[in-house]
């Protein structure tokens, strides 16, 4: 029996693609901004030549890719055609993709903008390209403020598909979000610890997982043996527990006499890991960006 992959297949994707030669990118001082020698550029010129002409320098050193690819709705844009037939589409943005993965660091990532219309298609070819354990998360933003009236069902929302080069790499250096204030008035001290204010979080978990080090009892102030729920084993070893316990990092409730919990300082809170759900009130909508100026 043949051996075969699962791949997405269009028109043209199996032939040659046409070698691009690198391009020297030319200073125009006229349409400088800035200081010069920060190593920022603004490119002016074919895309695809331009990704080509940073290869050669940059390839394998670059953190972040954001690309804003044409979503081929079929609106009308001086800049590109963006109403392709789908296989003419897909043989447009794949070389460019295959660029973007060489550029890329080991630790860094692509976040690619799209919307329904192609969104299906280039996820499989990003999965590919990248590896599909490679793929991070199919973020939805919320575009728009208002339904549009003239839809059958009005779209209100766009994607964001995030890849790393590395997911393991891409993991170990993320960053996380800082703490909202809402989310930094969780925390209190009501045991006025030295260590500023904490929150606490549960100490059980699901026994899917657990260990023989997770079932034990947990001897009180009271001298009561508290067992773990039914259903539930304690979150940490025995040995955790206590080490945590003389840190006095377990809450016992004021009186101590309650089911322990967990204690986490503000002050070591690494901040937020960010959700694949972005509403126009916290990240903006497509109208607002529009009017933003480029510089203040």
């Amino acid at each position: 029996m043949a051996v075969t992959k699962l791949e997405l297949t269009w028109v043209g994707k199996d032939e040659p693609m046409q070698k691009i030669e690198p391009r020297l990118l030319l200073h125009h001082k006229e349409k400088s901004y800035g200081e010069t020698g920060t190593g920022n550029m603004l490119i002016h010129g074919d895309n695809l030549l331009a990704l080509r002409a940073l290869l050669p320098r940059y390839g394998g050193q670059v953190k972040c890719v954001y690309a804003d690819i044409p979503y081929n709705t079929g609106s009308a844009f001086s800049q590109y055609d963006d109403n392709l037939e789908h296989s003419t589409w897909l043989n447009l943005i794949r070389p460019r993709m295959e660029i973007l993965y060489q550029l890329l660091n080991r630790d860094g990532s692509l976040w690619v903008s799209i919307d329904d219309d192609e969104q299906a298609y280039v996820k499989v070819l990003l999965d590919e390209i990248f590896s599909r354990k490679n793929f991070i998360a199919s973020i939805v933003w919320q575009k728009r403020t208002s339904p549009d009236m003239r839809s059958v069902i009005s779209d209100g929302h766009d994607y964001v598909l995030v890849y790393a080069k590395d997911k393991d790499a891409f993991k170990a250096s993320r960053n996380y979000l800082p703490l909202s204030p809402e989310q930094a008035s969780s925390y209190k001290n009501p045991d006025n610890d030295p260590r500023g204010p904490w929150r606490s979080i549960d100490l059980t978990g699901q026994v899917g997982h657990a260990a023989a080090s997770q079932f034990y009892e947990i001897e009180l102030p009271d001298g009561r043996k508290l067992p773990p729920p039914d259903g539930r084993c304690w979150a940490l070893s025995e040995e955790t527990f206590h080490s945590l316990l003389k840190d006095n990092r377990i809450w016992l409730g004021a009186d101590g006499t309650s089911r322990p919990r967990q204690k986490k300082f503000l002050s070591e809170a690494k901040g937020v890991v960010p959700w694949t759900w972005w509403t126009n009130k916290e990240v903006g909508h497509n109208q607002e960006g529009s009017h933003r100026p480029v510089w203040a």
